[in-house]
């Protein structure tokens, strides 16, 4: 799709200026509204951007890319373990498993596994064993196994660096930045080296929304002290862990002498949604395929854990089509649309069902990406679940869902006031606070931020 990393520095520029000019950079749709979606088209229209010439596209050089232009210099001459999954990928599509396999002076000794597996399709939540890799031949070693997601020091025996390549959506609770940060304390509390390649935000290294986490609410969907949706690269991540004490789980000593190497980005910014990018978006996890499920994800994920609002995974738009029991699309609709909700529009659209049957839903548009803040939704559809069941759900739930609507949202002020209020919680309030929290959050990282915006 691109041509090769190595290129000149002053072609470089040109084809940077170039892109700038030609991809509308900084454009603020996301998508049209959802109304011209053809029903019986799951693929949502936003394709098309990463369906253009190649010479149209902006391009940005992945980590993987800037690693293979220097000749993989910062792996030459070691035993090399790498955790990825499908969207490890460089620019031109080839897998990051390839590209180091092929590397000269590199040897790929073992590989390893995040939620979903290394392939990609293992379900949600579902723990896997260690197997063997049937293309290479590799170990791949399950750090979602039910016992422990860190690596092992039998896992880690035959390296001497960890590669990490994994596409994040930037949201808090997507798994990967969790396996990056047990990764960085497992490799330093072992002596060995971490290498990680950096790789776009999908949402832009600017959008900042949703709760912060409760120290006490730390879990593997939310092992950084973080806004919901963060702003900032898995690279980024990485080097904040490293150099703040007290994120890892380390002694401090352990954390200073630890050796991390982040191989950043050429090209990208921080205003980049993924469609400025010119990358294809390869499926990050089994209803993750594209960047409208990604940014769904960080829009309808929180809402629709109690209380009986569906986000449409496994439906024709996964985590942009939502349902309730007993409401027909066209109420949905209007008591969305009586929100105001600044950024967003909602339509009734026919797709398909789990099922394969045909059915309908409201279908979440982002409408003006500036104005659009990520979490909000998510708040309105938990007051709505409070006022549409005949009993507060959040009062009624269970241990069980109370414990993973709390570890996923990270707040037990959300909680309580849910559980005390019910559809009187006054949301408009708590997302103003977290508004407020976030503008210090980001004026606190800037420190950490690779890319200019």
């Amino acid at each position: 799709m691109f041509p090769t990393a190595a290129r000149p520095l002053l072609r470089l520029r040109c084809l940077l200026t170039l892109g700038l000019a030609l991809c509308g950079f900084g454009c603020t749709e996301v998508q049209p509204k959802s109304a011209k979606v053809p029903a019986a088209h799951p693929a949502l229209p936003i394709a098309s951007v990463a369906a253009r010439p190649p010479e149209r596209i902006f391009p940005v050089m992945l980590g993987i890319d800037v690693l293979e232009a220097d000749n993989f210099a910062a792996l030459r001459g070691k035993r090399v373990g790498l955790l990825t999954h499908p969207a490890g990928v460089n620019r031109r599509g080839v897998s990051t498993i390839e590209a180091l396999r092929r590397a000269p002076g590199v040897q790929l000794v073992a590989l390893y596994g995040v939620e979903h597996g290394i392939d990609g399709t293992i379900p949600a939540s579902n723990n896997y064993q260690d197997t063997i890799h049937a293309p290479t031949g590799l170990p791949v070693f399950s750090l979602y196994n039910g016992k422990s997601r860190k690596p092992t020091p039998a896992q880690l025996k035959s390296i001497d660096a960890l590669v990490i390549d994994l596409q994040d959506i930037g949201t808090r609770s997507y798994t990967f930045i969790s396996a990056m940060k047990v990764c960085l304390e497992a490799c330093f509390e072992n002596g060995k080296e971490v290498i990680v390649l950096d790789r776009p935000n999908p949402l832009g290294g600017l959008k900042v929304d949703g709760p912060p986490l409760d120290s006490d609410l730390m879990s593997y969907v939310g092992s950084f002290r973080v806004p919901y949706v963060h702003g900032l690269t898995i690279g980024e991540l990485a080097n904040l862990a490293k150099d703040t004490p007290g994120v890892l789980t380390v002694p401090e000593a352990v954390r200073i002498h630890g050796k991390l190497a982040v191989i950043p980005m050429k090209g990208w910014h921080r205003s980049m949604r993924w469609p400025e990018t010119g990358l294809k978006f390869v499926p990050t996890s089994p209803y993750v395929r594209d960047f409208a499920a990604a940014a769904g994800y960080a829009m309808t994920g929180l809402g629709c854990q109690i209380g009986g609002f569906r986000h449409g995974v496994g439906t024709g738009y996964p985590f942009r089509t939502i349902t309730f029991p007993k409401k027909s699309p066209e109420e949905i609709e209007r008591a969305l649309d009586s929100l105001h909700l600044p950024g967003v529009s909602f339509s009734v659209i026919g797709t398909t069902g789990s099922d394969g049957k045909p059915m309908r839903g409201v279908y979440t548009d982002i409408t003006d990406w500036n104005a659009w803040h990520p979490t909000e939704l998510s708040l309105h559809l938990m007051q709505l679940s409070a006022a549409w069941n005949p009993n507060n759900p959040f009062a009624a739930a269970s241990g069980k869902e109370g414990d993973l609507f709390r570890k996923h949202t990270g707040s037990r002020a959300l909680w309580m006031a849910l559980v005390r209020d019910g559809a009187k919680t006054n949301v408009a309030a708590m997302h103003e606070e977290w508004r407020q929290r976030a503008v210090k959050y980001q004026q606190q990282t800037r420190r950490f931020w690779l890319y200019a915006p």
